[in-house]
């Protein structure tokens, strides 16, 4: 009876061994090349707003970011034809990451922002210049979910980040299209995102030399997608995509740069590296051969 205690209280001892230094791993460590995450917060937000959009971005009290207001004034700059007026609701928080890592969008609060939705966020801050970086969208009522690009610049650019005014004008008309295409023309948003998303993929590859070539691959990819759209919203698309083809981007990275967030982000077990599940199955498995040993014994 003695040693099978002994082999109890050592099991306990090897699994609090075993233990700590993985949960030791989950420290957060400031990087202190790229900074802390920015978190924009809309400035008509109310204290109990603030604390329930900082908890939906996983933002706590005692975390290492840096925080914004984000103002009418803030709409001005950003969007120029903006009211300064206008109450500002979504928020973000922006994490800036190495170069080469991509661009990742989520909307946290998919529930309150209802026009615009993650992949129309991310072809459009593209555009905008917004490289590298992991970006969260949140509010705490229901919005339409264009004010939150407002913050989104304003973070980046809090973050180190450098933003070329003529881009974020044409990304902020390229959202407006892109929710107008979903809410007037009746195309799915995904679908119009994936337009977009392709458009400025072969303008890329294309070189288009004038505003004749993008109307031709305008009407290409319409038809490659099906997608019927008015006269009107035709030439409003065609009208935008010549102006995104007189900035310097290289859309060409856009499919690698809009990976899927949902193949990023694992739970806390699943992130765990799956060698060291390995070896507790085996550690247990030899365990309890061990104590089938002692009781034969």
């Amino acid at each position: 009876m003695h040693k099978k205690f002994v082999l109890l209280s050592f099991i306990s001892v090897l699994l609090v061994s075993v233990w700590l230094p993985q949960t030791a791993q989950a420290v957060e460590v400031i990087d202190e090349k790229l900074g802390v995450p920015i978190v924009a917060l809309g400035a008509n937000l109310s204290e109990d707003e603030k604390a329930n959009v900082l908890n939906k971005l996983n933002v706590s009290a005692g975390d290492d970011y840096e925080q914004v207001s984000v103002t009418g004034q803030d709409l001005i700059k950003y969007i120029p034809n903006g009211n300064g007026n206008a109450r500002m609701f979504s928020s973000a928080k922006i994490t800036r990451l190495d170069e080469g890592k991509g661009l990742t969008v989520e909307i946290v609060t998919p529930e309150n922002i209802t026009q615009v939705t993650r992949d129309m966020y991310a072809t459009a801050i593209l555009t905008a210049g917004v490289e590298d970086a992991r970006v969260e969208v949140a509010a705490p009522k229901a919005v339409t979910g264009h004010s939150a690009l407002v913050g989104i610049y304003k973070a980046y650019e809090d973050a180190g980040g450098t933003l070329d005014t003529e881009r974020t004008n044409v990304a902020n008309d390229e959202l407006s299209v892109a929710t107008k295409l979903a809410e007037q023309s009746n195309v799915d948003k995904d679908e119009v995102a994936q337009l977009l998303t392709e458009i400025k993929k072969q303008i890329a590859e294309q070189a288009p030399a004038s505003k004749e070539d993008v109307e031709r691959i305008v009407n290409e990819q319409l038809s490659k997608f099906k997608i019927e759209l008015s006269e009107e919203d035709r030439q409003l698309l065609i009208d935008l995509m010549d102006r995104i083809r007189g900035l310097d981007i290289d859309f060409s990275k856009l499919s690698d740069q809009m990976t899927d967030l949902a193949n990023k982000l694992k739970d806390k077990i699943g992130s765990i590296d799956p060698g060291f599940w390995e070896s507790v199955k085996q550690f247990f498995a030899d365990i309890f051969d061990k104590i089938k040993s002692w009781f034969k014994s």
